[in-house]
Order: structure tokens, then C-alpha cells, then sequence
């Protein structure tokens, strides 16, 4: 377990290393297969589902107050260009594949900030995100298993 976490409740843990961008589910799945804890994989589930709400207000609070070409800006427009092509040509189900690919850079905190950023409604956005989210947490779950089982996958 990684060691900023170490004195907090198991359940917590999960929350907090699920919380956290570019790791997400995508390292709280293999972490609770590592600790032999995978009684915690619905709740990183319903804690990465959990990313959207405060993700999206958060940004419609704070974008105008990001220096424009610093670094978080140019972060959220680079999110911007990763998203718009899969979201032009398919609409929501195209966020919800950019959210579904288990690589940093897509998750829920990237498909928040790309539903916000192309003006998706809301609730077509929350629906994108936690289809991509139950998409990556299916794809990351079903490769543990199989890790966890002897298989190699590459």
C-alpha cells in the first residue's frame, strides 16, 4: 500500500488512491488484487463515478482563473483535443470510449473536464463519463483476474 495512505481505514484507502488523476481505478483495481482486498472493487467503482460532479463544477468555477498557457490550461486543452474527434464523430458514446480506454489521460476526471470543456449538457456528459467508467472498471477488473490467474497477457 502506498505509504501516504498507509494510516488511514482500508475502505478510505481506496477512496483516496481512486481520487487521485491519471490513477484512478486504473491503479486502485490492481492495488486491491495486490493487498488481496477486492471486497473494495465496488467501491472504487462508485468512488471513480463519484469524480464527475465536483470535477465539472469545479471547472465551471475555476477555468476562467487558470492563467491562460500555464500549465493546467494547456493540460485541459490538450484533453480538448484527445476528446473532440471521438466526440464530433459519435457524440456522448464517444466520450464514453475515451473515458473506457484504461490509459492515463482518459479516465473520469479527463472525460469530466472534456464534457465541460465541448459544452456537452450536463446529464449527457454524467452518462458518458459513467458508461466509460464502468467500461474501464469491466476492461482494468477482467485483466486483474486474469493476471491474478496465472495468464499473461502480453
Amino acid at each position: 500500500m502506498p505509504e501516504f495512505v498507509s494510516g488511514l481505514p482500508d475502505w478510505l484507502k481506496y477512496i483516496v488512491v481512486t481520487w487521485l488523476p491519471w490513477i484512478e481505478l486504473r491503479g486502485a483495481i490492481p492495488l486491491a488484487f495486490q493487498q488481496g482486498e477486492r471486497l473494495y472493487l465496488p467501491l472504487i467503482l462508485l468512488a471513480n463515478l463519484a469524480i464527475y460532479w465536483p470535477g465539472y463544477y469545479f471547472l465551471e468555477f475555476m477555468y476562467e482563473r487558470f492563467p491562460q498557457g500555464g500549465w493546467i490550461h494547456r493540460k485541459l486543452e490538450g484533453v480538448r483535443d484527445k476528446a473532440h474527434p471521438l466526440v464530433e464523430k459519435y457524440g456522448f458514446l464517444g466520450l464514453a470510449v475515451f473515458v473506457a480506454i484504461p490509459l492515463p489521460g482518459t479516465g473520469a476526471y479527463s472525460g469530466t473536464a472534456a464534457a465541460w470543456l465541448l459544452d456537452m449538457d450536463v446529464k449527457k456528459g454524467f452518462l458518458a463519463v459513467s458508461l466509460g467508467v464502468v467500461g474501464a472498471f469491466l476492461l482494468v477488473w477482467g485483466a486483474a483476474e486474469l493476471v491474478a490467474a496465472g495468464i499473461t497477457l502480453f
